[in-house]
């Protein structure tokens, strides 16, 4: 028997390990088991290199609680160690500047490298146990070794008499971590963190029914056997190649990853690569719509098939955290506890190849598919034009395949678009105007008046689309884009040939104080206008550039105060309605008529509510009274 000190830089190593690398204790489980999962992965490599002799079997992993004993046991039929090697790996915690490492824990824990430049996993027993024990017995022909702590760096390692090749660590469970006594809670844990290992890992026992013979009565029942609880899938449809799945084996293993999810995904996209990084994965596009409060954190990423967290941000790229699905890559530099991202220029590369990955396949979905493609269109345009916005390298690619609906159900991308409307909708400066529109039942009025005059509709609601266009009118020459209530749409598209105003210029300078005497100024500027004779008599528009940056900063634009609501109404000098309130001698009649018109302004705008709405039907029953 063998007693020693656990050779360490500092000797407080244990309450650094508790207080600062795992400040999350549940992961105990987690690292105990990858640390099981590299013992069976040495043992396959030095069998397949002619050092283990024999046949190996197939290893796997157990996990036993004894409620009772308070203890836990994790047991791998893997390599195991001799007593050298449990000196090295386990009495030496080695590691560089371990003065310079305590002192950027104490500062902050996102400052560390990787756990494997630490070999610190197995250190994290002793966030939930008083004592830690190790039965371990080598591949090799000596004897097992039995090593026992109790958390401080006094520890004992002697001889004992297992049989059996592979490693038991044995955790006796601390006071203040009971919780992981219960079976509930380490099934939940090897459901989250170990749900895909490759190895086998076993849970309990459950029962299982046999197969009824052919002759079997209709009411009789299937007697049961007792088998082992294996809680993992060792194989994954991510650590396939495409070329062996189908259709239904990537959905179903969507229903495997969200079983609460009820909507089937519509498409997946499996990456895979092995220069100059090693990244595998399979990432799903569900129905987003134009829901940008959906839930992100979807993404879970493993390494080497072992869960660290649903936090990607920094490795997939922030417009695609809207997706669901797994990455799977041991080159993502993670600090110690695997909880943050650190900064590394692989992390840049993989976040590249992602973006590049779903790209292509948006692209060769578009062109293989266009009319599915455009079926999808509504549940997949916030990610593309987000990406769109926030990519350039994606929206180099995404300009071929962005699409522009229009009201009336035809679909574009840009370059079409521009071909089909350029002849009718380039006003008198040469200048290129896409008319648009956020809500064809609160702006149906003015989309027929555009369409009237020939024009085209898009259907752009998705709530960042003040932004895309923005940044398309910064980046394409000589566009603009202008919603279809923004002004009068002969102002929207200015033509050479203006119309002519019925009303001399005087009858204008004595229109417009009666108007403006009736119209609340601090909200409405009124504004005459030569418009067609079938347009309406009043036009509320709000200013482009106005309504444009209120709504950026509503998505999310990050300016700085409140867009007063401010609009201009348009009197239209040619309508009949409006010469019959300049003429009329009675004042309360005119005043009746300029609010009645004002109110069918407010109406169409959605801006009539409440008390107001209530006197204009009052209003209009006593007019065709």
């Amino acid at each position: 028997m063998a007693n020693g000190k656990i050779n360490v830089a500092v000797e407080n190593i244990f309450p650094l390990i508790k207080k600062f690398l795992y400040s999350d204790h549940e992961i105990f489980l987690r690292e105990l088991i990858s640390n099981a999962t590299d013992a069976i992965s040495k043992l396959k490599h030095l069998s397949s290199v002619g050092e283990v002799k024999g046949e190996i079997g197939s290893p796997r992993i157990e996990v036993k609680v004894d409620k009772d004993k308070k203890k836990i046991h994790i047991i791998d039929e893997g390599v195991g160690m001799t007593s050298e090697e449990v000196n090295k790996y386990i009495n030496e915690v080695a590691f560089s500047g371990a003065e310079e490492f305590l002192e950027k824990y104490e500062d902050n824990v996102k400052d560390a490298g990787i756990i494997g430049h630490f070999g610190l996993g197995f250190y994290s027993a002793f966030m939930v146990a008083e004592k830690v024990e190790i039965i371990t017995k080598s591949h090799q022909d000596v004897p097992a070794a039995h090593w026992t702590c109790d958390g401080s760096p006094e520890y004992t390692l002697e001889e004992t008499d297992k049989k059996e090749r592979g490693t038991e660590i044995i955790l006796h469970i601390a006071e203040d971590s009971t919780e992981f006594l219960e079976e509930a809670r380490i099934r939940e844990l090897l459901s989250k963190y170990n749900k895909f290992m490759p190895y086998p890992i076993k849970f309990g026992t459950k029962e299982e029914n046999l197969p009824l013979p052919e002759d079997a009565a209709e009411d009789a029942k299937p007697e049961t056997k007792t088998v082992d609880n294996i809680i993992n899938i060792t194989d994954p449809a991510w650590t396939k190649t495409p070329a062996d799945l189908k259709d239904e084996d990537y959905k179903s293993f969507y229903r495997e990853l969200y079983p609460m999810q009820f909507e089937e995904p519509l498409f997946n996209i499996h990456l895979n690569v092995d220069y100059p990084f090693n990244l595998t994965g399979i990432m799903y596009f569900p129905k987003i719509q134009n829901d940008l409060n959906l839930q992100k954190d979807r993404i879970q990423l493993y390494q080497n098939q072992v869960f660290v967290t649903d936090n990607v941000e920094g490795i997939v790229p922030e417009f695609l955290t809207m997706l669901r699905g797994v990455i799977d890559s041991p080159d993502i530099p993670l600090n110690v506890s695997r909880s943050y991202l650190q900064a590394d220029g692989a992390v840049k590369k993989i976040s590249n190849y992602i973006t590049r990955k779903v790209a292509d396949k948006l692209s060769s979905l578009f062109k293989k598919d266009r009319k599915a493609f455009e079926e999808k269109w509504n549940d997949i345009k916030v990610v593309i034009e987000y990406g769109m916005l926030t990519e350039d390298k994606f929206y180099e690619k995404a300009d071929k395949f962005m699409l522009y609906p229009t009201t009336t159900g035809e679909y574009f991308t840009y370059e079409e678009l521009e071909a089909a409307v350029k002849d009718n909708q380039t006003d008198k400066d040469g200048k290129l105007v896409f008319l648009y529109a956020s809500n064809t039942e609160e702006q149906h009025s003015y989309i027929e008046t555009a369409k009237d005059k020939g024009y085209k509709v898009l259907l752009l609601d998705s709530p960042i689309i003040a932004h895309l266009i923005q940044k398309l009118e910064g980046d394409k020459e000589n566009i603009a884009f202008a919603r279809v209530d923004g002004d009068a749409v002969e102002n929207l598209i200015k033509k050479e040939e203006a119309t002519v105003s019925k009303l001399s210029e005087e009858e204008k300078e004595t229109l417009k104080p009666l108007i403006e005497t009736v119209v609340p100024g601090e909200k409405y500027t009124v504004q005459l206008e030569a418009m067609d004779s079938s347009s309406l008599p009043f036009v509320l528009t709000q200013p482009e550039f106005m309504r444009r940056m209120k709504e950026m900063q509503q998505s999310g634009g990050g300016m700085m105060g409140a867009f007063p609501e401010m609009y201009t109404l348009l009197v239209n000098t040619n309508h009949e309605l409006v010469g019959q309130i300049l003429h009329t001698k009675t004042a309360k009649k005119r005043e009746r008529l300029i609010q009645q018109a004002l109110d069918l302004a407010r109406l169409s705008q959605n801006l009539l509510k409440g008390e107001a709405l209530t006197a204009f039907i009052k209003r209009s029953v006593d007019l065709i009274k």
